[in-house]
Protein backbone atom coordinates (compact mmCIF):
# COMPACT_ATOMS: atom_id res chain seq x y z
CA UNK A 1 0.00 0.00 0.00
CA UNK A 2 1.48 3.33 -1.22
CA UNK A 3 1.99 6.37 1.37
CA UNK A 4 -0.89 8.22 0.29
CA UNK A 5 -3.66 5.67 1.17
CA UNK A 6 -2.71 5.20 4.33
CA UNK A 7 -2.68 8.98 5.09
CA UNK A 8 -6.22 9.03 5.14
CA UNK A 9 -5.83 6.82 8.42
CA UNK A 10 -2.77 8.16 9.92
CA UNK A 11 -4.95 11.89 9.24
CA UNK A 12 -7.23 10.31 11.41
CA UNK A 13 -5.41 8.52 13.92
CA UNK A 14 -3.19 12.09 14.48
CA UNK A 15 -7.10 13.69 15.13
CA UNK A 16 -7.79 10.83 17.86
CA UNK A 17 -4.50 11.63 19.44
CA UNK A 18 -5.48 15.54 19.20
CA UNK A 19 -8.69 14.83 20.99
CA UNK A 20 -7.43 12.41 23.82
CA UNK A 21 -9.76 9.57 22.23
CA UNK A 22 -7.12 7.35 21.46
CA UNK A 23 -6.48 3.86 22.16
CA UNK A 24 -4.19 1.19 21.87
CA UNK A 25 -3.61 -2.02 23.50
CA UNK A 26 -1.65 -2.32 26.68
CA UNK A 27 0.24 -5.27 27.89
CA UNK A 28 -1.54 -7.02 31.34
CA UNK A 29 -0.36 -9.22 33.48
CA UNK A 30 -2.67 -10.62 35.68
CA UNK A 31 -2.55 -12.05 39.54
CA UNK A 32 -5.65 -12.92 40.89
CA UNK A 33 -7.48 -9.78 42.02
CA UNK A 34 -4.54 -7.67 40.82
CA UNK A 35 -3.20 -6.49 37.21
CA UNK A 36 0.20 -5.26 36.07
CA UNK A 37 -0.37 -2.50 33.25
CA UNK A 38 2.52 -2.18 30.40
CA UNK A 39 5.23 -3.69 33.23
CA UNK A 40 3.56 -1.21 36.35
CA UNK A 41 3.65 -2.58 39.73
CA UNK A 42 0.00 -4.90 40.19
CA UNK A 43 -2.78 -2.76 40.55
CA UNK A 44 -6.01 -3.54 42.48
CA UNK A 45 -8.17 -4.34 39.33
CA UNK A 46 -11.34 -2.17 39.16
CA UNK A 47 -11.91 -2.35 35.55
CA UNK A 48 -12.81 -5.91 34.99
CA UNK A 49 -16.46 -7.80 34.78
CA UNK A 50 -15.66 -10.54 36.96
CA UNK A 51 -18.26 -9.42 38.99
CA UNK A 52 -18.64 -12.37 41.47
CA UNK A 53 -14.64 -12.79 41.71
CA UNK A 54 -14.75 -16.09 39.78
CA UNK A 55 -12.14 -15.50 37.26
CA UNK A 56 -9.60 -14.89 39.92
CA UNK A 57 -10.90 -17.99 42.32
CA UNK A 58 -7.97 -20.45 41.90
CA UNK A 59 -9.71 -23.15 43.92
CA UNK A 60 -12.58 -23.87 41.60
CA UNK A 61 -10.43 -23.77 38.16
CA UNK A 62 -8.54 -26.92 40.23
CA UNK A 63 -11.66 -28.22 41.00
CA UNK A 64 -12.68 -28.32 37.06
CA UNK A 65 -9.44 -29.24 36.12
CA UNK A 66 -9.63 -32.44 38.29
CA UNK A 67 -13.00 -33.36 36.11
CA UNK A 68 -10.23 -32.91 32.97
CA UNK A 69 -8.78 -36.65 34.14
CA UNK A 70 -12.43 -37.84 34.21
CA UNK A 71 -13.45 -36.67 30.77
CA UNK A 72 -11.69 -35.27 27.89
CA UNK A 73 -13.25 -31.76 25.84
CA UNK A 74 -11.93 -30.73 22.70
CA UNK A 75 -10.22 -27.71 22.33
CA UNK A 76 -12.28 -27.12 18.83
CA UNK A 77 -15.53 -27.50 17.61
CA UNK A 78 -14.00 -28.00 14.07
CA UNK A 79 -17.86 -26.56 12.79
CA UNK A 80 -20.56 -25.21 13.12
CA UNK A 81 -22.99 -26.40 15.62
CA UNK A 82 -25.02 -27.18 12.28
CA UNK A 83 -22.92 -29.52 10.85
CA UNK A 84 -20.78 -31.60 13.35
CA UNK A 85 -19.92 -29.07 15.87
CA UNK A 86 -22.80 -29.42 18.24
CA UNK A 87 -21.39 -31.67 21.19
CA UNK A 88 -23.04 -33.15 24.35
CA UNK A 89 -21.53 -30.70 26.47
CA UNK A 90 -23.91 -27.89 24.27
CA UNK A 91 -27.07 -29.67 24.69
CA UNK A 92 -26.47 -29.97 28.73
CA UNK A 93 -25.58 -26.75 29.07
CA UNK A 94 -28.96 -25.86 27.30
CA UNK A 95 -30.36 -27.86 29.19
CA UNK A 96 -28.95 -26.18 32.56
CA UNK A 97 -30.27 -23.22 31.76
CA UNK A 98 -33.73 -24.52 30.66
CA UNK A 99 -34.22 -25.73 33.71
CA UNK A 100 -33.47 -22.82 35.85
CA UNK A 101 -35.31 -20.26 33.69
CA UNK A 102 -38.44 -22.35 32.48
CA UNK A 103 -37.33 -21.76 29.21
CA UNK A 104 -35.17 -23.05 26.43
CA UNK A 105 -32.12 -21.84 25.71
CA UNK A 106 -30.14 -21.26 22.96
CA UNK A 107 -26.34 -20.44 22.98
CA UNK A 108 -24.05 -18.73 20.93
CA UNK A 109 -20.56 -17.30 20.74
CA UNK A 110 -20.47 -14.46 22.46
CA UNK A 111 -23.00 -11.70 23.60
CA UNK A 112 -22.06 -9.42 20.56
CA UNK A 113 -22.82 -12.60 18.15
CA UNK A 114 -26.42 -12.90 19.95
CA UNK A 115 -27.26 -8.89 19.58
CA UNK A 116 -26.07 -9.17 16.10
CA UNK A 117 -27.67 -11.97 15.15
CA UNK A 118 -31.13 -12.12 16.89
CA UNK A 119 -32.96 -8.78 15.60
CA UNK A 120 -31.66 -9.27 11.88
CA UNK A 121 -33.27 -12.40 11.76
CA UNK A 122 -36.57 -12.05 13.91
CA UNK A 123 -37.14 -8.23 11.92
CA UNK A 124 -38.86 -7.76 8.37
CA UNK A 125 -40.51 -4.65 6.94
CA UNK A 126 -43.60 -4.98 9.15
CA UNK A 127 -41.31 -4.83 12.41
CA UNK A 128 -40.31 -1.51 14.48
CA UNK A 129 -37.66 -1.87 16.93
CA UNK A 130 -37.74 0.70 19.98
CA UNK A 131 -34.33 0.57 21.50
CA UNK A 132 -32.93 2.88 24.54
CA UNK A 133 -30.61 5.27 23.25
CA UNK A 134 -28.33 3.99 25.36
CA UNK A 135 -28.03 0.24 24.32
CA UNK A 136 -24.59 -1.50 23.85
CA UNK A 137 -22.99 -0.82 20.12
CA UNK A 138 -23.58 -4.88 19.29
CA UNK A 139 -27.62 -4.10 19.61
CA UNK A 140 -26.88 -1.04 17.38
CA UNK A 141 -25.26 -3.06 14.76
CA UNK A 142 -28.15 -5.48 15.00
CA UNK A 143 -30.54 -2.82 14.72
CA UNK A 144 -29.03 -1.20 11.66
CA UNK A 145 -28.60 -4.92 10.29
CA UNK A 146 -32.29 -5.46 10.75
CA UNK A 147 -32.84 -2.19 8.92
CA UNK A 148 -31.51 -3.46 5.61
CA UNK A 149 -34.77 -5.71 5.87
CA UNK A 150 -36.68 -2.85 5.84
CA UNK A 151 -37.36 -2.73 9.68
CA UNK A 152 -37.94 0.54 11.17
CA UNK A 153 -35.62 1.65 13.91
CA UNK A 154 -36.07 4.23 16.72
CA UNK A 155 -33.94 4.72 20.09
CA UNK A 156 -36.17 6.59 22.79
CA UNK A 157 -34.56 8.84 24.80
CA UNK A 158 -32.62 6.77 27.87
CA UNK A 159 -34.66 5.25 30.28
CA UNK A 160 -37.90 7.80 28.94
CA UNK A 161 -40.85 5.13 29.24
CA UNK A 162 -43.33 7.56 28.77
CA UNK A 163 -41.93 8.41 25.76
CA UNK A 164 -41.70 4.87 24.87
CA UNK A 165 -45.16 4.38 25.61
CA UNK A 166 -46.49 6.78 22.87
CA UNK A 167 -44.46 5.34 20.42
CA UNK A 168 -45.92 2.34 21.43
CA UNK A 169 -49.32 3.57 20.79
CA UNK A 170 -48.54 5.22 17.72
CA UNK A 171 -46.98 2.11 16.11
CA UNK A 172 -49.67 -0.32 17.63
CA UNK A 173 -52.29 1.72 15.89
CA UNK A 174 -50.38 1.63 12.48
CA UNK A 175 -51.98 -1.49 10.15
CA UNK A 176 -48.51 -1.47 8.58
CA UNK A 177 -46.73 -2.54 11.51
CA UNK A 178 -47.34 -6.18 13.01
CA UNK A 179 -44.83 -6.58 15.82
CA UNK A 180 -43.43 -3.65 17.80
CA UNK A 181 -40.25 -5.05 19.77
CA UNK A 182 -38.91 -3.05 22.62
CA UNK A 183 -34.97 -3.71 23.08
CA UNK A 184 -33.07 -2.42 26.57
CA UNK A 185 -30.31 -3.48 28.44
CA UNK A 186 -31.48 -4.64 32.38
CA UNK A 187 -28.35 -3.01 34.02
CA UNK A 188 -26.52 -0.10 31.26
CA UNK A 189 -23.15 -0.97 30.91
CA UNK A 190 -21.74 2.60 31.00
CA UNK A 191 -24.09 3.91 33.70
CA UNK A 192 -25.04 1.34 35.83
CA UNK A 193 -28.28 2.01 36.23
CA UNK A 194 -31.10 -0.24 35.98
CA UNK A 195 -34.34 -0.42 33.59
CA UNK A 196 -37.83 -0.87 35.11
CA UNK A 197 -38.98 -4.31 33.89
CA UNK A 198 -41.82 -4.63 35.56
CA UNK A 199 -42.83 -1.47 33.81
CA UNK A 200 -42.33 -2.74 30.36
CA UNK A 201 -43.95 -6.04 31.34
CA UNK A 202 -47.48 -4.15 32.27
CA UNK A 203 -46.34 -2.24 28.62
CA UNK A 204 -46.33 -5.45 27.07
CA UNK A 205 -49.60 -6.77 28.42
CA UNK A 206 -51.39 -3.65 27.37
CA UNK A 207 -50.37 -3.38 23.54
CA UNK A 208 -50.63 -7.21 21.98
CA UNK A 209 -47.90 -6.07 19.29
CA UNK A 210 -45.11 -5.48 21.58
CA UNK A 211 -42.37 -8.46 22.44
CA UNK A 212 -39.44 -7.29 25.04
CA UNK A 213 -35.85 -7.96 24.12
CA UNK A 214 -33.72 -7.61 27.36
CA UNK A 215 -30.02 -8.20 27.64
CA UNK A 216 -28.63 -9.03 31.03
CA UNK A 217 -25.08 -9.44 30.31
CA UNK A 218 -24.17 -7.51 32.91
CA UNK A 219 -26.99 -9.19 35.46
CA UNK A 220 -26.71 -12.47 35.40
CA UNK A 221 -24.75 -14.14 38.24
CA UNK A 222 -25.26 -10.60 40.23
CA UNK A 223 -29.22 -10.10 40.76
CA UNK A 224 -31.78 -12.27 41.39
CA UNK A 225 -31.98 -14.97 44.16
CA UNK A 226 -30.72 -17.46 42.17
CA UNK A 227 -28.45 -15.24 40.26
CA UNK A 228 -30.50 -15.16 36.88
CA UNK A 229 -30.54 -11.92 36.79
CA UNK A 230 -32.91 -8.46 36.78
CA UNK A 231 -35.57 -10.55 34.88
CA UNK A 232 -35.57 -13.07 38.32
CA UNK A 233 -35.02 -9.99 40.27
CA UNK A 234 -38.15 -8.37 38.82
CA UNK A 235 -40.16 -11.62 38.14
CA UNK A 236 -40.72 -10.82 34.63
CA UNK A 237 -38.89 -14.45 33.07
CA UNK A 238 -41.59 -15.68 31.30
CA UNK A 239 -42.86 -12.24 30.46
CA UNK A 240 -39.73 -11.23 28.30
CA UNK A 241 -39.49 -12.99 24.39
CA UNK A 242 -35.75 -12.64 24.20
CA UNK A 243 -33.40 -12.84 27.28
CA UNK A 244 -30.04 -12.59 25.82
CA UNK A 245 -27.03 -12.82 28.09
CA UNK A 246 -23.14 -13.36 28.31
CA UNK A 247 -21.09 -15.96 30.05
CA UNK A 248 -18.20 -13.43 29.70
CA UNK A 249 -18.64 -11.35 32.76
CA UNK A 250 -19.76 -12.63 35.99
CA UNK A 251 -20.23 -16.18 35.11
CA UNK A 252 -16.07 -15.86 34.05
CA UNK A 253 -16.55 -17.95 30.94
CA UNK A 254 -17.09 -17.10 26.98
CA UNK A 255 -20.32 -17.32 25.13
CA UNK A 256 -23.65 -16.00 24.65
CA UNK A 257 -27.33 -16.89 25.37
CA UNK A 258 -30.70 -16.62 24.54
CA UNK A 259 -34.02 -17.45 26.66
CA UNK A 260 -37.30 -17.62 24.73
CA UNK A 261 -40.37 -19.68 23.89
CA UNK A 262 -39.28 -22.81 22.05
CA UNK A 263 -40.89 -22.00 18.29
CA UNK A 264 -38.28 -18.85 18.40
CA UNK A 265 -35.77 -21.11 18.93
CA UNK A 266 -36.23 -23.02 16.14
CA UNK A 267 -36.80 -20.00 14.37
CA UNK A 268 -33.23 -18.57 15.37
CA UNK A 269 -32.00 -22.35 14.20
CA UNK A 270 -33.02 -21.80 11.46
CA UNK A 271 -32.34 -17.84 10.41
CA UNK A 272 -29.62 -16.52 11.94
CA UNK A 273 -26.27 -15.94 10.06
CA UNK A 274 -23.95 -15.69 13.39
CA UNK A 275 -25.07 -18.95 14.44
CA UNK A 276 -25.38 -20.70 11.46
CA UNK A 277 -22.05 -19.73 10.26
CA UNK A 278 -19.79 -19.65 12.94
CA UNK A 279 -17.53 -22.39 14.70
CA UNK A 280 -18.82 -23.83 17.67
CA UNK A 281 -17.32 -22.52 21.03
CA UNK A 282 -14.56 -25.64 22.11
CA UNK A 283 -16.32 -28.02 24.12
CA UNK A 284 -14.20 -27.48 26.99
CA UNK A 285 -15.39 -23.67 27.34
CA UNK A 286 -18.65 -25.34 27.31
CA UNK A 287 -17.68 -27.86 29.94
CA UNK A 288 -16.42 -24.53 31.84
CA UNK A 289 -19.87 -22.88 31.34
CA UNK A 290 -21.28 -25.97 33.08
CA UNK A 291 -19.64 -26.08 35.84
CA UNK A 292 -19.63 -22.78 36.58
CA UNK A 293 -23.59 -21.99 36.39
CA UNK A 294 -24.32 -25.14 38.76
CA UNK A 295 -21.75 -22.50 41.58
CA UNK A 296 -23.70 -19.91 40.69
CA UNK A 297 -27.34 -20.06 42.28
CA UNK A 298 -25.26 -20.80 45.87
CA UNK A 299 -23.87 -17.68 45.50
CA UNK A 300 -25.95 -15.60 47.55
CA UNK A 301 -23.57 -14.27 49.99
CA UNK A 302 -21.21 -12.50 47.02
CA UNK A 303 -23.68 -11.07 45.57
CA UNK A 304 -25.15 -9.24 48.87
CA UNK A 305 -21.66 -8.44 49.42
CA UNK A 306 -21.34 -6.84 46.00
CA UNK A 307 -24.24 -4.93 46.53
CA UNK A 308 -22.71 -3.49 50.14
CA UNK A 309 -19.64 -2.39 48.03
CA UNK A 310 -22.15 -1.02 45.65
CA UNK A 311 -24.44 0.53 47.73
CA UNK A 312 -21.32 2.62 50.03
CA UNK A 313 -19.81 3.57 46.77
CA UNK A 314 -22.33 5.30 45.48
CA UNK A 315 -23.05 7.15 48.51
CA UNK A 316 -19.60 8.48 48.32
CA UNK A 317 -20.18 9.99 44.94
CA UNK A 318 -23.33 11.44 45.78
CA UNK A 319 -20.90 12.65 48.70
CA UNK A 320 -18.79 14.59 45.64
CA UNK A 321 -21.61 15.91 44.28
CA UNK A 322 -21.19 14.18 41.05
CA UNK A 323 -24.04 12.31 39.37
CA UNK A 324 -24.12 8.77 40.13
CA UNK A 325 -27.24 7.00 38.35
CA UNK A 326 -25.84 3.79 39.55
CA UNK A 327 -27.54 1.56 41.33
CA UNK A 328 -25.67 -1.51 40.67
CA UNK A 329 -22.22 -2.68 40.74
CA UNK A 330 -20.98 -0.59 38.04
CA UNK A 331 -20.45 2.94 39.43
CA UNK A 332 -19.99 5.73 37.07
CA UNK A 333 -17.39 8.71 38.13
CA UNK A 334 -19.18 11.14 35.66
CA UNK A 335 -16.03 14.25 35.00
CA UNK A 336 -17.29 15.35 31.76
CA UNK A 337 -13.96 16.52 30.31
CA UNK A 338 -11.78 13.83 28.72
CA UNK A 339 -8.18 15.39 30.26
CA UNK A 340 -9.43 15.22 33.40
CA UNK A 341 -10.56 12.22 33.27
CA UNK A 342 -7.49 10.55 31.97
CA UNK A 343 -5.40 12.29 34.93
CA UNK A 344 -7.91 11.03 37.62
CA UNK A 345 -7.70 7.21 35.93
CA UNK A 346 -3.33 8.04 35.73
CA UNK A 347 -3.32 9.36 39.94
CA UNK A 348 -4.90 6.14 40.64
CA UNK A 349 -2.53 3.89 39.03
CA UNK A 350 -0.44 5.60 40.96
CA UNK A 351 -1.65 5.05 44.15
CA UNK A 352 -2.67 1.55 42.68
CA UNK A 353 -5.40 1.21 41.36
CA UNK A 354 -6.51 0.27 38.15
CA UNK A 355 -9.44 2.26 36.42
CA UNK A 356 -9.91 2.79 33.27
CA UNK A 357 -11.27 6.40 31.84
CA UNK A 358 -13.82 5.88 29.63
CA UNK A 359 -14.65 8.78 26.63
CA UNK A 360 -16.65 9.58 23.55
CA UNK A 361 -17.91 7.63 21.38
CA UNK A 362 -17.96 4.90 23.89
CA UNK A 363 -20.02 7.29 25.94
CA UNK A 364 -21.72 10.64 24.91
CA UNK A 365 -19.64 13.71 23.99
CA UNK A 366 -19.03 15.44 27.55
CA UNK A 367 -19.80 12.68 29.79
CA UNK A 368 -16.26 11.29 30.44
CA UNK A 369 -16.28 9.34 33.25
CA UNK A 370 -14.17 6.61 34.99
CA UNK A 371 -16.12 3.49 35.12
CA UNK A 372 -15.66 1.43 38.47
CA UNK A 373 -16.47 -2.26 37.81
CA UNK A 374 -16.91 -4.09 41.68
CA UNK A 375 -16.35 -7.31 42.33
CA UNK A 376 -17.53 -9.62 45.32
CA UNK A 377 -13.47 -10.62 46.55
CA UNK A 378 -12.98 -6.71 47.64
CA UNK A 379 -13.24 -6.62 51.27
CA UNK A 380 -14.75 -4.03 53.18
CA UNK A 381 -11.15 -2.51 54.44
CA UNK A 382 -10.07 -2.52 50.71
CA UNK A 383 -13.24 -0.74 49.95
CA UNK A 384 -12.53 2.02 52.92
CA UNK A 385 -8.66 2.57 51.48
CA UNK A 386 -9.95 3.37 47.80
CA UNK A 387 -12.84 5.91 48.52
CA UNK A 388 -10.53 7.51 50.33
CA UNK A 389 -7.82 7.76 47.30
CA UNK A 390 -10.49 8.02 44.85
CA UNK A 391 -12.18 11.15 46.91
CA UNK A 392 -8.87 13.12 47.26
CA UNK A 393 -8.09 12.75 43.26
CA UNK A 394 -12.13 13.42 42.19
CA UNK A 395 -12.03 16.56 44.52
CA UNK A 396 -8.21 17.79 43.25
CA UNK A 397 -9.42 16.71 39.66
CA UNK A 398 -12.93 19.23 40.43
CA UNK A 399 -11.10 22.16 41.20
Amino acid sequence: MNDQLLNFYAEQLSALKASHNHRQLQRLKHQGQRIGVNDSKPLLNLASNDYLGIASQTSLYEEFLELLHEQRWPFSASSSRLLTGNFENFERLETKMASLFGRPCLLFNSGYHANIGILPAICDDKTVILADKLVHASIIDGMQLAAKHGTKTIRYQHQNLPQLEGLIQKYQSDNGICRIIVVTESIFSMDGDITNLSHLSHLKAQYPKVMLYVDEAHAIGVRGGRGLGCVEEYGVINQVDFIVGAFGKALASVGGYCICHPILRDYLINKMRPLIFSTALPPINIAWSCFILEQIPLMNQRRKHLMKLSDDLSKVVHLAKLPCPSASQIIPIILGDNTRTLNAAADLGRQGYHVLAVRPPTVPKGQSRLRICLNSAINDDTMTKFTQVLTQIVSSESK
